[in-house]
């Protein structure tokens, strides 16, 4: 079996770490350079950086930030927020991005991933897929879920998967800055569903929820942010605690 992997997630505002809950009450939570750096000697599978205000706000991704980011670790490093063309992600991957991942764009434009996959290749084009539940449905999300469409999570899951993306990034919108676990039951029909790997998104607030989203969720990676930030819980003994539950890591 392939190893889980534990991502720590940069949510990007302004040029500093931002976290809240439900996507909403943000705080600032540290230099993404530092956090970075700290969460690449501690031992995380990878880095995932997302300008959260980037579409929002009609700009590009951060590329200098990027740049000061991947200079300080050596793990692999995703990059999402404001992409929207094979330009943008041919600077970003100059500037040091191993993955891109894009969300609002490939909503609107869904022959985009086919487009990146055609010139970087499906392992480097994970799509993003913030959802939340209405009337019973899983609803896809634009903006930093500010944008409710008529899109279904598990079509659209679908569809990306069928467009050659090499990953999806599911974010519960529920269950965001909750601490309350992940949304396993969705995160499982996923992994059912589709051939590509799923990253687990929204919820961690302890070592159980990586553990329940591993065996129930079926995630094969589980991002977080806050637990990480605030030192909640530490890299090193989340991986530790997930290999005695005989959950294959790298340690």
């Amino acid at each position: 079996m392939l190893a889980k992997r534990i991502v720590p997630c940069l949510d990007i505002k302004d040029g500093r770490t931002v976290k809240g809950v439900n996507f909403v009450d943000l705080r600032d939570a540290g230099d993404p350079v530092e956090l970075a750096e700290i969460y690449s000697k501690e031992g995380a599978d990878e880095l995932v950086f997302l300008d959260i205000s980037a579409t929002e706000q009609k700009r590009k991704t951060l590329a200098d930030l990027v740049y000061r980011v991947a200079e300080k670790i050596n793990i692999p490093f995703t990059v999402g927020g404001g992409i929207s063309s094979v330009e943008d992600v041919d600077v970003l991957l100059q500037n040091g991005a191993d993955k891109v991942s894009i969300n609002s764009s490939a909503v609107k434009n869904p022959k985009l991933i086919n487009d990146l996959v055609a010139k970087f290749g499906s392992q480097c084009i994970v799509v993003a897929i913030d959802a939340k539940q209405i009337e019973g449905e899983w609803i896809v999300h634009l903006v930093g879920g500010k944008v409710p469409t008529e899109r279904k999570l598990f079509e659209w899951a679908k569809e990306v998967e069928e467009r050659g993306a090499g990953e999806i990034l599911f974010t519960s919108m529920d269950h965001d800055g909750t601490k309350d676990g992940f949304a396993n039951e969705a995160l499982a029909k996923l992994s059912q569903e589709l051939n590509i790997p799923i990253i687990a998104s929204g919820g961690a607030g302890k070592v159980v929820h990586f553990t329940d989203t591993f065996k129930e969720g079926k995630a094969d990676a589980a991002l977080a942010a806050s637990v990480f930030h605030f030192k909640e819980i530490g890299i090193g003994d989340l991986k530790k605690e997930l290999q005695e539950e005989g959950i294959p890591v790298r340690i």
